[in-house]
């Protein structure tokens, strides 16, 4: 099945274009036997890819500016990640730098999966903070040494 979606909604139309189609939108591809696909133009992916780059290279800027910055983009960080009020205070700075830092670094190869990834990672810890029985089972002294943990590669 092929779903569109755009700027227009999902019913935006796909234009002509001589013998082909050009695609003005992206194109949603929902397998059945696999992942689902989105299908859009170089071009298209180039401005998002900038777009990206930008709003990265912003924050990264503004997180080095002088006094104060880094107390705005904490502020900035609890409006945009609500699960950051959950982190202890010294956390919620750990997170403002590791991902000022991973955005950086994951911009300069084009690829965000490592930002994806650590905001889950964060957005896990925040959930572990906000139910304080967790909390306490992970963080007690369970005196006692369970062994040696094996290699989860040769379970299967």
């Amino acid at each position: 099945m092929v779903a569109h979606e755009g700027a227009f909604g999902a019913d935006a139309p796909l234009s002509g274009h001589g013998g082909g189609v050009t695609f003005e939108v992206r194109l949603l591809l929902h397998r059945r036997d696999g992942e689902d696909l989105v299908l859009t133009t170089a071009a298209r992916a180039e401005q998002d890819q900038t777009v990206v780059s930008a709003a990265t290279r912003m924050l990264a800027a503004m997180a080095r500016r002088g006094p104060g910055s880094m107390e705005l983009l904490l502020d900035v960080l609890t409006d945009a990640f609500p699960w950051v009020r959950f982190l202890p205070e010294p956390d919620v700075h750990a997170f403002a730098v590791e991902l000022v830092d991973t955005m950086r670094a994951a911009d300069s190869v084009g690829n965000s999966a490592s930002v994806a990834l650590m905001l889950a990672a964060w957005q896990h810890t925040a959930e572990v903070y906000s139910d304080p029985e967790l909390l306490e089972a992970l963080t007690r002294e369970h005196g006692e040494d369970y062994g040696t943990v094996p290699d989860p590669r040769g379970l299967a």
